[in-house]
This record gives structure tokens, C-alpha cells and sequence, in this order.
């Protein structure tokens, strides 16, 4: 991948310069990796108009090393993060007004700031460096990629396993193991695996409910490459789909592709959100519709933008968003379908390629 952490720092550091602040403590881990790289669950890292420090432990002073080189100054603290933070910014000249990232700080650290920090401002900032992270470059991009070709390549296994008598619980560890063998690092979150009635349920959580012929299966899962997720949602029929599965289906999927081929550059989120929910509205089912088109993908699977009926903000090129317009009837089942799209500055490239027309699973 494409070293671009340098231009990461810049950008941060403009944002700074924005904001009227010395330096940045940055606690969200996701964020840590995205600007130098480090991928351990213990760090803090201070970025200045000229230093990037990072401080973390003794079990991760070869993963630091290796992770983010000339990135960062490292430090391995052999007590506490917090003791050496304070060492360093006694050492820095010039740097009186420190933002916190106030959306990942718990009020436990919230108060160390408060109490042996007191000497600097402390100022609340959200988003700093998640803005920096929507828009993709191109390593990123082709990591999502081979999340991607990961993810389809352990459902088009999983689905060839599919029958009855299996559970919901057994489906979603063959799928888990495809991913792995598949070379997934990691779920990006617990695999869905909702079948029958329980498919109505848009998070449900695999249960031990046992499929059966006639049954739509909802899967929504992801893989991990290289830090970055991949999210991909496919429903089934196990068996002859009946006409109201189809009617259900039909209705999901032309929703699916007027807001894949609708997003481009400069459109909002709500815009967007708008294709899909317009359409569902119209055939009927405005109602079966809840929550939002969908949501950007990264380091996490689900970051900032946003396609939703409140989001004012628009799309920009090099962005990965989904797109995932559902219908959910309870006591019945539901349908969605998920693909991972690319804003570019033509529009949207759909990043995934699994079919999309209704597969009744013999």
C-alpha cells in the first residue's frame, strides 16, 4: 500500500491550523492506524505542527517498529501511557491548546485531562481526522478490494453448503471459516445469518433456529485486508421462491441499482438516501424501509459519510459507501441487499460483483 501517512499528518495539521489548536490528542485507535499506521490496542499518539508522537507498550515494541517506521516518534512506555504523555508535552515548546477526540474518550481519561493535564487547554473536537478518512486513496481502495473479493469468495462457498436442517448459528461458522481460509485478518463484526420470519429482523444476531425449505436466508457479513473492511449483504431463497418472495425481492434489488447508479460526487447523503426510499415508497413498502441507504466503509465498517434522510453533507470522489436498501416485514421476513460502491468522479463503481438476482439454493 501506498505510503501516504505524510500527506495524512499535513492534512491534520491544516485542520489544526483551522481550529486554532498546537496539537491533537488522538485516542481512536482506528484513527492512530490511519495516521501512522500502528494496528495494537493500546496508544496515544500527539500530533503538533511538527512532531507525531506515539506512545504505546512493551508488547507491541516490535509491532510498533515494524508498523510505523519513520511515521512517528515511538515511545514504549513501561508504566502508564498516560504518565508519558505528560512527560512529553512538558518537553514541547508552544503547545498550550490540545484538542481530545470528545466521541472516543472516556470520562476516566476525560478527568486525568482535567486533573494532572491541567496545566494545558483542553478543547472537545469531534471528526478531525474521520473527515480526512472518507475519502480513500489508492491503497485504500485496494484494500477494500481484496476485502471484498475475500467476502465473495467465502459466500460463493458457503451458499454451495446451504440446506435444511442446518441453524442459523452453524451457517454463519461455515461462512466465518471460508473467510478465513479465504485470508480475512479479521470479522469486521458478527456475522448476520437470519433466516425465515427472523430475516425481518435487520440486525439480528444468529440464533439456533433450524432453516427450512421455502426460508429466505439473509447473510451480512464482511472481511478484513489490511486493516480495511468490506460489507456485503445477500439474501436467499432455500428452495422455489414464492411470488411474494419475488414480488419482496424485485422491489429490494431495482432499489439497489437506481442508488448504486444515482451516487456521484457533490450529491448529499440525503439525496442519495432519497433514490432508494422513493422508489420502495412508491411500489408500497415505505413503510418496511427503517433505516438508512448506508453508510461509508474503511478501517471500520462503519464510518462517516452517511446516506441517510438527516444528511445534509455531500459525497466527494473517493469514497466507499454502501448501499443497502431493505425491506423487513415482520413475522414474514425481509430482504436487503448490500454492495460496496466507490464514488468517483464519473459516479459510483460498484465494488462488488456477486450476483444480485435471486438465488433459490436447491
Amino acid at each position: 500500500m501506498t505510503d501516504n501517512r505524510a500527506v495524512r499528518l499535513a492534512g491534520l495539521r491544516d485542520a489544526l491550523a483551522r481550529v486554532d489548536l498546537d496539537a491533537l490528542l488522538v485516542t481512536a485507535l482506528p484513527n492512530v492506524q490511519y495516521l501512522t499506521g500502528f494496528s495494537g490496542s493500546n496508544a496515544l499518539v500527539i500530533v503538533t505542527a511538527k512532531e507525531c508522537v506515539l506512545l504505546t507498550d512493551f508488547r507491541y515494541a516490535t509491532q510498533v517498529e515494524q508498523e510505523v517506521g519513520m511515521a512517528a516518534t515511538v515511545r514504549i512506555e513501561p508504566s502508564s501511557l498516560w504518565i508519558g504523555l505528560w512527560s512529553v508535552l512538558q518537553a514541547m515548546t508552544g503547545v498550550d491548546r490540545i484538542g481530545f477526540e470528545s466521541a472516543h474518550m472516556l470520562h476516566r481519561d476525560f478527568s486525568r485531562l482535567l486533573d494532572q493535564g491541567s496545566r494545558w487547554q483542553w478543547r472537545p473536537q469531534e471528526d478531525l481526522v474521520e473527515v480526512l478518512r472518507e475519502r480513500k486513496d489508492e491503497g485504500e481502495i485496494a484494500a477494500i478490494e481484496e476485502a471484498v473479493a475475500m467476502a465473495q469468495k467465502a459466500l460463493d462457498t458457503t451458499l454451495s453448503r446451504l440446506r435444511p436442517g442446518l441453524t442459523e448459528t452453524g451457517v454463519a461458522g461455515i461462512l466465518e471459516q471460508q473467510l478465513r481460509e479465504a485470508g480475512s485478518e479479521a470479522y469486521p463484526f458478527a456475522s448476520i445469518v437470519a433466516s425465515g420470519p427472523r430475516s425481518a429482523l435487520p440486525h439480528a444476531r444468529a440464533s439456533d433456529r433450524v432453516l427450512e425449505t421455502g426460508d429466505f436466508v439473509l447473510i451480512d457479513f464482511g472481511a478484513v485486508s489490511r486493516g480495511y473492511c468490506s460489507d456485503i449483504t445477500r439474501t436467499v431463497v432455500l428452495g422455489r421462491a414464492s411470488a411474494q418472495q419475488k414480488e419482496v425481492y424485485e422491489v429490494v434489488l431495482e432499489a439497489n441499482r437506481r442508488a448504486s447508479g444515482a451516487v456521484r460526487p457533490e450529491m448529499t447523503g440525503m439525496a442519495a438516501d432519497a433514490v432508494a426510499r422513493e422508489y420502495i415508497d412508491a411500489r408500497g413498502f415505505g413503510d418496511a424501509f427503517g433505516h438508512s441507504l448506508g453508510h461509508g466503509i474503511g478501517l471500520e465498517v462503519h464510518e462517516s459519510p452517511r446516506l441517510a434522510r438527516t444528511v445534509e453533507a455531500p459525497l466527494a470522489t473517493g469514497m466507499v459507501v454502501t448501499i443497502e436498501p431493505g425491506i423487513y416485514r415482520p413475522g414474514w421476513g425481509g430482504v436487503r441487499i448490500e454492495d460496496d460502491v466507490l464514488i468517483t468522479e464519473s459516479g459510483g463503481r460498484v465494488l462488488t460483483s456477486f450476483p444480485r438476482t435471486l438465488l433459490e439454493i436447491d
